[in-house]
């Protein structure tokens, strides 16, 4: 057995594409393809992020070990379609639609030869394996309840786990497609005019301006209880979706049938009003998976008497859903791995597989994400040079940022490696004051150009969490949303929602020094241990990746001063 291993994970087969790479027993680098390809979500085989990866890592393709996929293609065809297609006539026609889909599945590994020129070992992990792998290997728990949700794997749509001393074991192989809590949440998400597998977090920022418990019109039930009609729940850790609301079992794209069109109304068209119909629905939905996920967790938590969670899965990104975790004191401590949606089954995959080869592998706390592209100073200044931009070298970016920002000041803020995971923590980030309130409709509409009814998140000093937020853990990566403390809502006014609640991301130096040092130096002149955090992008478009991008969406946005590395750019400095 080597004593060295250099392992590459890889997501693809789905969307949201990715690489990860582990050398020697250490994560080096994970990448998105979105990133590179500038198309949010991708299915695109993630060449770009395997080669990036591979060059943080100083590594050629042929010293690889092995190259570790994030689901079984043989299982899922098996699974998926054949078999549902015996059972179910419609499924067939299913079956004959995706043909291409499903050749491609099958020639997974002839694929990833041609597009990487590996010769090496290639191997399948199953996708819901990878993403408890991928929270509980990361987490720095011993003993953990392991729990993973998403859309689909190859046929599972959730998975409950025990990790103990390093090995993870099934308790409870989950609910199997249709029935699935990341399609419904994504059929809703259609059906209320975004994008599914892209906009889901949009309805859950809707969710808090509904009132489930009114009647839906015509129809004389309360949308909450028709919710509970359409998500049933099935024992312990199971749910059934009732498939006379869905279609997406039969047709591709469709979603959901022509009763729930009866019962709700035809689709909202994108960019069309927002009803009170459409929040009552939010409503309805994101209230109905909190119901069902808790119920399951608190017969987890009584049943296995474990004191701590991992949790991954595209679900896990329902930072509201996390925060009621929390608030509901179910487990000491949760962990939300980063890249929770299918990108993270990319770390998973590498790390079952550095697992297998060499026996053994622990939990090891890894709260340090930033693991995607960098630049340095010369090459900073080169692309600047490029662009005919007018900037200037900062012996000090922390104070004048800081100075910038106290001044009502919007900051595109491009420091070391990129962020795994589709939350900017302070290396690709949008940065604000927290105040005054108009700071946030601002950055909606005249930044972002997004809904005003989206909120932002707050990056605070880790040590005066508890002074702003009811919250008694840490938050690193910007996924529990938690009650801000009654006497700091008007300190803070840009970054609580609508329902006093805040996604807080918590920051330590040991996460960030670069962003804790901004923080400091914003505390020192304002008192306030708080900055507006949101990611360096606009609406529809992947974080920004290289300085070329961050200097394109500084040119083309509101964004006031641009801070590259070490050099400042202002737009009064500008043509």
């Amino acid at each position: 057995m080597k004593d060295s291993l250099n392992i590459l994970g890889i997501n693809y087969g789905g969307h949201d594409t990715s690489a990860c790479l582990i050398i020697n027993e250490k994560l080096i680098a994970a990448c998105e393809e979105e990133r590179y390809s500038k198309i949010k979500h991708t299915r695109e085989f993630p060449i770009n992020a395997i080669n990036d990866c591979l060059k943080i890592g100083n590594i050629s393709i042929d010293e690889l070990d092995e190259i570790a996929l994030s689901i079984d293609p043989v299982y899922l065809i098996r699974e998926n379609y054949l078999k549902s297609a015996l059972e179910d006539e419609e499924r067939i026609e299913f079956l004959i639609n995706d043909i291409e889909r499903i050749k491609q599945s099958y020639n997974i590994k002839e694929i990833i030869r041609e597009k990487t020129k590996f010769k090496g070992t290639i191997r399948y992990h199953l996708h819901h394996h990878c993403h408890l792998a991928s929270s509980y290997y990361v987490s720095g728990f011993d003993e953990a309840l392991l729990v993973s949700h998403d859309g689909i794997g190859e046929i599972e749509s959730s998975h409950f786990g025990v990790g103990k001393n390093g090995e993870i074991s099934t308790i409870h192989k989950g609910t199997r497609y249709p029935n699935s809590l990341g399609l419904i949440y994504s059929a809703i998400t259609h059906y209320l005019g975004w994008k599914h597998h892209s906009d889901e977090g949009i309805i859950m920022g809707l969710a808090p301006y509904g009132d489930d418990t009114k009647i839906i019109p015509d129809y004389g039930k309360t949308y909450r209880n028709v919710f509970k009609e359409i998500i049933l729940e099935d024992g312990d850790f199971d749910f059934i979706i009732e498939p006379s609301w869905i279609s997406y079992y039969h047709v591709r794209d469709k979603w959901i049938s022509e009763k729930f069109i009866d019962v709700f109304g035809p689709i909202r068209k994108p960019e069309t009003d927002v009803t009170e119909h459409h929040k009552n629905i939010a409503a309805a939905l994101q209230n109905r998976i909190e119901e069902i996920i808790l119920k399951q967790l608190k017969i987890a938590k009584e049943r296995f008497q474990l004191k701590k969670l991992c949790f991954a899965g595209g679900v896990a990104l329902n930072c509201v859903l996390n925060g009621k975790i929390t608030e509901n004191n179910l487990f000491d401590e949760i962990f939300v791995q980063p890249a929770s949606g299918d990108n993270g089954a990319a770390l998973g995959a590498c790390l079952l597989s550095h697992k297998i080869l060499k026996g053994n592998l622990s939990s090891k706390k890894i709260h340090d994400f930033y693991l995607g592209s960098k630049f340095t100073n010369d090459e900073i200044k080169e692309k600047l040079e490029q662009f005919s931009v007018q900037y200037k070298f900062s012996e000090n970016i922390y104070e004048e940022t800081a100075s910038a920002l106290k001044n009502g000041k919007i900051i595109g803020w491009f420091q070391g490696s990129a962020e795994f995971g589709p939350r900017a923590l302070g290396n690709r980030s949008i940065l604000t004051s927290p105040f005054p309130k108009s700071m946030k409709d601002y950055l909606n509409s005249r930044v972002k150009f997004r809904e005003e009814f989206r909120p932002f998140a707050p990056a605070i000093l880790y040590e005066h969490t508890k002074e702003y937020f009811l919250l008694d853990q840490e938050s690193p990566h910007m996924l529990i949303a938690v009650k801000v403390k009654e006497n700091k809502i008007d300190k803070i006014p840009a970054v609580v929602h609508i329902d006093n609640t805040a996604r807080v991301q918590t920051v330590t130096k040991e996460n960030n020094l670069k962003f804790r040092k901004l923080l400091e130096s914003f505390y020192k002149i304002t008192e306030c241990p708080v900055l507006l955090n949101t990611s360096f992008n606009v609406k529809g478009q992947p974080i920004v990746n290289t300085p070329e991008d961050a200097i394109k969406c500084f040119l083309n946005t509101n964004i006031d001063i641009l801070v590259l590395g070490d050099y400042i750019l202002t737009k009064d400095n500008q043509n």
